[in-house]
């Protein structure tokens, strides 16, 4: 049975979970738990690697069971594993069944215990998990999609910046692992990858990710390891990345940030009523104080970046023309660092629809009075480009010219423009009302193409979100307009 059959296989497992009312979002860990255990299982029998898992919980214990005893035994294993502190414990961070009747759980160990899911390729049984993960996002509803960026675009990031095995790679919003995995795949294959050492101080010791989410870091941590990617203690920290810096440094950064326009929560007021407030984070390393997530997590990303480092990141348009914090932000960027590629994304290529997005390419250079960014290129794949998530999906292949004119060289002055690839200089940028970078030249056609457009239901939730925005920043207003309490 090839690959695809296989996650084809595993997807379907998931109707054996319908009747328990279990939401889309928890199929894959529900699933991924009793997945992980057969593979640490084959990962011993195929390759002759130790097993992470204490002999009492791992899959020949849960195989000899059935029943209540098989409910009884595997919920305790959670639980156990759960408790853990090291790589183990991240890897069944949380983790608790949902599922809660025997039967079916007996069903899903017959169903993964009947496949061998490694073999011998230690690539096959991550390429299975990173399908199932895609299956997963691809549930619009279910909101998995949020943290996961299309494979395609990471593929021709990761190339352009071509990460080498002795360099540190960071992605701090990480989702399911898609950059680190990306990054380690193309990291491999360098000749100096050969070296036993470099090997594995390049397995080990060279990725860091941080997410918020712990159902989302434990798939995370799954992803990586089921691809050699791990040592005793996880690549993957559950904790907020912008809560403070760590004091970390990276050679390079990968990222994608949650879409979002502001940060804030609702509270409970002393006279019973809710209202929202911002969630600002106050740094000494920030230029501004904001509530604007992504402003947060580019001024974030400007701090863990090494002298000589590399960021590639993908921000939605308002990162580019936003007044006040985002144009404080963009004129550090441009003094600061060395913001040489802006790539205009197309919409229809997010499982959140509507995202008008770009990926910044900048480096950290040496701090000096001189403005480090002589000139930026833009590279505007979004006028006249659609793509829909399954009639009309983006491919690697339709990022090619992206990536043959980012590589014209890396000394990019003998860069050659073209009709979607032009040169600006510092000069014209700062003359630019706000220092607005969301720059365009070629006409849009006009033409809509019904293909090309979401449900109606993705189009509602877009616009209620936009309500919700809208809503949030006239109480914003009238809140200010009303003055601060007396008392």
């Amino acid at each position: 049975m090839n690959e695809q059959s296989l996650v084809s296989k595993v997807w379907n497992y998931a109707h054996v979970l319908k009747d328990e009312g279990i939401h889309y979002g928890d199929y894959v860990g529900q699933i991924s738990f009793l997945l992980f255990l057969k593979m640490d299982e084959e990962r011993t029998e195929y390759l002759g690697e130790p097993s992470l898992i204490p002999e009492a919980y791992q899959w020949s214990t849960i195989r000899g069971k059935t029943g209540e005893a098989l409910d009884v035994h595997y919920k305790k294993a959670l639980v156990e594993l759960s408790r853990r502190t090291d790589f183990v414990g991240t890897l069944f961070l949380k983790a608790e069944s949902k599922i809660n009747d025997p039967a079916k759980l007996q069903r899903l160990v017959t169903l993964i215990d009947s496949e061998t899911w490694m073999g011998v390729n230690i690539d096959v049984k991550g390429t299975i998990y990173e399908g199932l993960l895609e299956r997963n996002a691809g549930e619009v509803k279910s909101g998995a999609g949020q943290y996961f960026t299309p494979r395609p675009l990471i593929q021709a990031m990761v190339e352009v910046v071509d990460p080498q095995p002795t360099e540190s790679i960071c992605d701090p919003a990480c989702g399911t692992g898609g950059f680190l995995l990306a990054a380690y795949e193309h990291m491999k294959t360098k000749p100096a990858a050969k070296d036993r050492a470099v090997n594995r101080r390049l397995r080990e010791e060279m990725f860091r990710g941080y997410d918020i989410v712990p159902e989302v870091v434990r798939l995370c941590a799954m992803n990586l390891y089921l691809h050699g990617v791990g040592g005793d203690k996880s690549p993957v920290i559950p904790a907020d990345a912008l809560a403070n810096d760590s004091g970390e440094r990276f050679d390079i950064v990968l990222a994608n940030p949650p879409f979002g326009k502001r940060q804030s929560y609702r509270i409970v007021n002393q006279a019973g009523g809710i209202e929202t407030e911002r969630q600002d984070y106050v740094r000494e390393d920030f230029t501004v104080t904001t509530s604007n997530k992504q402003l947060n997590f580019l001024q974030h990303i400007m701090t863990i970046l090494r002298p000589g480092g590399t960021a590639a990141v993908v921000l939605p348009d308002n990162v580019l023309f936003e007044g006040g914090a985002g144009e404080a932000i963009r004129r550090r960027l441009l003094k600061d660092f060395n913001f040489h590629t802006l790539l205009r994304v197309p919409s229809g290529i997010f499982y959140k629809q509507g995202v008008k997005a770009n990926v910044l390419f900048f480096e950290k250079v040496a701090a000096g009075e001189r403005i480090a960014t002589e000139e930026m290129w833009v590279y505007d794949f979004r006028t006249n480009h659609r793509f829909t998530l399954r009639e009309r999906p983006l491919k690697r292949a339709d990022l090619d010219d992206f990536v043959a004119a980012y590589r014209q060289t890396h000394a990019r002055h003998s860069r050659e423009a073209s009709e979607r690839f032009r040169r600006f200089s510092y000069e014209e940028l700062a003359a630019r009302d706000k220092l607005n970078l969301d720059i365009f030249w070629l006409k849009d056609d006009g033409h809509v193409d019904s293909d090309s457009l979401p449900p109606p239901d993705e189009v509602a939730a877009e616009i209620v979100e936009n309500l919700e925005l809208a809503l949030a920043r006239f109480r914003s207003v009238a809140a200010s307009l009303a003055g601060p309490e007396t008392v």
